[in-house]
């Protein structure tokens, strides 16, 4: 999950995203300098903005920031400082990392599908990919479940065509990285990679 500041573009804010919303269905209830915001249809939480950020805060970087416990430790000292009661659980486990790819079966249901099932460090994910280059032995990254691609898509527990899939394989592309080919395929890393670890996305 990441934080966004940019104190050029917006102002000195904190944004917190937590769900994306409509535009004309939000309220907002302020907590000293906290905005919490929530969709007025159902009541589900849409996010905080924190005002006056630099004063409860040191910010290091712009743009899109990581959610640590680093980072949210202050936050969630703040929410009580402006008797705000929420409970910030946020799933904090980084959502791209590098899998290793121990088996690659064919689909039951689909030709050009692979049943793969990959080691991600701490479990072992069922995942059903499309890629032609797919296959057992590589290293290559993995979103999890609860990540949200470059391009706005939030990857979620799913059944393809029957069989199901968590996390998707990726390809350059998807990733949004400089130089990726055109063709189809997943991006295959090479061995200075460690199973589990994150892949820092730009």
């Amino acid at each position: 999950m990441h934080v966004f500041y940019n104190k050029q573009g917006i102002g000195d804010v904190l944004l917190i995203p937590v769900k994306e919303g409509s535009r004309d269905e939000i309220k907002q209830e302020s907590y000293g300098d906290v905005v919490k915001i929530t969709d007025k249809r159902d009541g589900s939480l849409l996010g905080y903005n924190i005002f006056n950020a630099s004063k409860y805060f040191n910010i290091e970087g712009q743009g899109k920031i990581r959610l640590t416990e680093e980072v949210l430790a202050p936050i969630k000292d703040l929410f009580t400082q402006n008797e705000l009661n929420d409970v910030l659980d946020f799933d904090l486990s980084p959502k791209f990392v590098v899998g290793y790819v121990k088996e690659k079966a064919p689909h039951e249901n689909a030709d050009k599908l692979s049943v793969c099932q990959v080691d991600v460090g701490n479990e072992t994910l069922q995942i059903v990919c499309g890629a032609p280059n797919v296959d057992a032995g590589q290293k290559v990254v993995v979103a999890k479940v609860g990540a949200v691609m470059p391009g706005g898509m939030k990857i979620r527990d799913a059944k393809l065509r029957g069989v199901p899939s968590s996390g998707m394989i990726c390809s350059a592309k998807e990733l949004n990285l400089p130089d990726a080919p055109e063709e189809k395929g997943i991006l295959v890393l090479d061995d200075q990679y460690e199973t589990g670890q994150t892949f820092e996305l730009e």
